[in-house]
């Protein structure tokens, strides 16, 4: 069985989620936890880490039956078929959102467009291409496999 990428509506990646476990297909909605400001209060909300994006797991052949949920637009296509993302990756992004605060890392050598393989952290020996450095601990991950850019702040201790 194979993970694919599923793209949603618009704010739909948790009910999406939820019908397709409702109906036995095995999901993955990675969420984060953000602080919301209204005018009147200050809310901690868990919101996706991918917009529009939830990844579901099953055979080839059963690839139709994610239809049968409302929220669901189509499949995420990389090179003319349906994007296949590897257990190691889905692994990783799960490790990434259980890991502690705080991490320790050194980019002051990179330049934009270098490629290098992470040495630690949750993403240890996986190639990336840097896209975007600057001074405020702001790094530009980039995931070849989904098509798609990770934005990541870097705690301070």
């Amino acid at each position: 069985m194979n993970w694919y990428v599923l793209y949603t509506k618009p704010k739909w990646e948790k009910k999406v989620a939820e019908q397709l476990l409702q109906k036995g297909i095995e999901c993955y909605c990675p969420l984060v936890t953000q602080i919301k400001q209204w005018s009147d209060r200050k809310k901690k909300v868990e919101v996706p880490l991918f917009n529009s994006y939830v990844f579901v797991r099953l055979n080839e052949t059963d690839r139709n039956l994610v239809f049968q949920s409302s929220g669901v637009v189509r499949y995420l296509f990389w090179l003319a078929k349906p994007a296949v993302v590897r257990d190691e990756e889905i692994t990783t992004i799960k490790n990434w959102l259980e890991m502690p605060d705080q991490y320790e890392v050194s980019v002051s050598t990179l330049q934009v467009g270098d490629k290098v393989v992470l040495e630690s952290g949750p993403f240890q020996s996986h190639e990336a291409v840097v896209k975007e450095v600057n001074r405020n601990n702001n790094y530009v991950l980039v995931l070849e496999s989904l098509g798609c850019v990770l934005k990541m702040k870097l705690k301070q201790t």
